[in-house]
Formats: C-alpha cells, structure tokens, sequence
C-alpha cells in the first residue's frame, strides 16, 4: 500500500496538484478524524455509543483497568491503550433501515483520502448492504500513527477512530472495549485487503 500511496504522489507531483496540499490544514493530515457530522443521527437511533477518551479521560481508562482484578485478561489492550492518545466511537443502531445516508458515510471517507491514510480492509456486500473498511495512517517511515474503522449496515453505522502508533496484529484485543463493539472484524487480516463481496 505504501507502494502503490508513493505512486499516486508520484503521478500528482506531475501534475502539478501537490502543491495544492499546501492550502490544506495541517490538521488534515492528523490521524485524528472529525466525526462531528454523526452527531445529527443520535436522535433518529435506537441505541448510540458515543466515546471520547483522550487526555485525562484515557489515563482514566487505563487506571481503571490496572486496577481491576476481573480485568487482568486485558493486560493486552492494556499494553496497546498505553501507547495511545485518543480512542473515538461513534456508533448507532437503528429500529428500521436507511436511517444514516451515503453522504454521512463519505464525509468520513473523504477525510480518508488525505495523505498518509491507507485503506487495509475493504469488503463490500451489495446484496447486504453492508460495507467494513478499516484504514491506516502512517508517516513517511512506515511508523502506525492512527487507525479508522468504518463498519455500515441496513440498521447500523459504527466508526472507530484510534489515535497513536498501534499494532495491527493485536487489534482484535480491543473489541468489546472502550466502547469498541465485539462484532467488528478487527483481526488485521491484511488477506482482506481490497476484497470486495458481492
């Protein structure tokens, strides 16, 4: 993916776009997504998650489960939270479907496109109508800077924004915290990449 990131730039320096890049925010190239323009769905969902955990609240959560004795399972996704600067969820479930719309969903896909992110997962079921993405920020280097999750169905929308260096392999220790749903298909399996379902 680096690859293939390096020969899009490549083409667009040609073209003279680069330097459009400019103009943008650095803001824009922060792993770090705005998922301000979900907050209208609350409202029409029949149940909502919404997590912010970062700064104070994400020291919280990680003292909260050192000192758990039920929690020592989680020494994993203890290790990986501590690494991290922000953890964001936004999730809705809904009681009928075509309650979220396209554009709700490309307003977070468009912040996906500035550089640096690439797209990992990618599966799509058109007769489900079901789509899960997940992308991945990095730097110049190779080094994780983020990770997002985009996972969309008839009654549900979940978008999962991880802000730090991660390490994909062991994603699958975070479901089913931190507000993180457990039916999400966070296993890094980079074989899923670019696959489409139909």
């Amino acid at each position: 993916m680096n690859l293939k990131f390096r020969h899009i730039a490549e083409v667009l320096a040609a073209a003279g776009v680069v330097a459009l890049w400019a103009v943008v925010p650095a803001r824009a190239q922060s792993p770090k997504l705005d998922l301000g323009n979900l907050s209208k769905l609350a409202d029409k969902a029949d149940e909502v998650v919404d997590v912010t955990l970062d700064g104070p609240t994400l020291k919280f959560a990680q003292k909260f489960i050192e000192n758990d004795e039920d929690e020592k399972d989680d020494a994993e996704a203890l290790r990986m939270i501590k690494n991290l600067t922000g953890i964001y969820v936004k999730s809705f479930e809904f009681d009928g479907p075509d309650q979220y719309s396209d554009a709700d969903v490309e307003a977070i896909r468009a912040q996906l496109k500035a550089p640096g992110w690439s797209k990992m997962v990618d599966v799509h079921s058109k007769k489900e109508h079901e789509l899960d993405e997940i992308y991945i920020m990095t730097d110049s280097s190779g080094k994780n800077l983020g990770l997002a999750v985009i996972a969309a169905e008839k009654q549900e929308l979940t978008v999962v924004n991880i802000v730090g260096p991660i390490d994909v392999d062991r994603l699958a220790d975070l479901q089913g915290k931190f507000g993180i749903p457990d039916d999400l298909d966070l296993k890094g399996d980079s074989t899923k990449g670019g696959h489409h379902a139909h």
